[in-house]
């Protein structure tokens, strides 16, 4: 029972730290493309209707909703999977360090690979004739718009890759406690 509540209770914390990265994440990349915000997420996540660009008072603050509403549901499945390899502890106390360990690794790993993507973006897509949709209309800064188009997208490629590696590090854990408890492995 206590590992089912341990469960539960790793699954909204992930859930709350996903949106939480999503919204520094997208505070981050509002400031190197204000454009990708105001000429695409802000239309993407029904903030704006299509048409003009959209345009607001506090823009950080619409910047911080799509931030939210973009990442907490990977956090939710990164938390539930991490979650239930966690089953495999000795005691909930073991599983949920391990489990946010796993979690902190997938976290690193994401942000990791986005700014590889934001650097490959900026370097190497920007001068390409990508297969994107980008609104071709009073664009000023194309480079930065797909630099951050491009860190979107190696974020949740490095999101998947950092649950591989969260998995691995949630079952070495499982090891150095069997290791630790002088049981056989």
């Amino acid at each position: 029972m206590k590992k089912f509540l341990t469960l539960i209770l790793i699954v909204v914390i992930a859930s709350l730290i996903g949106g939480l990265y999503g919204i520094l994440h997208d505070q981050l990349t509002y400031t190197i493309s204000p454009e990708y915000y105001t000429k695409f997420k802000f239309y993407q996540f029904g903030l704006m209707d299509l048409g003009t660009e959209a345009i607001f008072p506090s823009p950080r603050i619409e910047v911080s909703v799509v931030g939210f509403m973009a990442t907490w549901w990977m956090g939710l499945l990164i938390g539930l999977i991490l979650g239930l390899v966690g089953l495999v502890h000795k005691n909930n106390k073991q599983m949920f360090r391990a489990t946010m360990g796993a979690i902190s690794v997938t976290i690193l790993i994401a942000f990791v690979t986005g700014l590889i993507g934001l650097v490959y973006g900026r370097l190497f897509l920007a001068d390409t004739d990508i297969n994107w949709w980008i609104p071709e209309e009073n664009l000023v800064d194309k480079k930065s718009f797909i630099a951050v188009g491009s860190m979107h997208n190696f974020s949740y490629a490095g999101g998947l890759i950092g649950l591989l590696a969260g998995i691995v590090y949630s079952i070495s854990q499982k090891r150095k406690h069997v290791s630790a408890d002088g049981e056989a492995q």
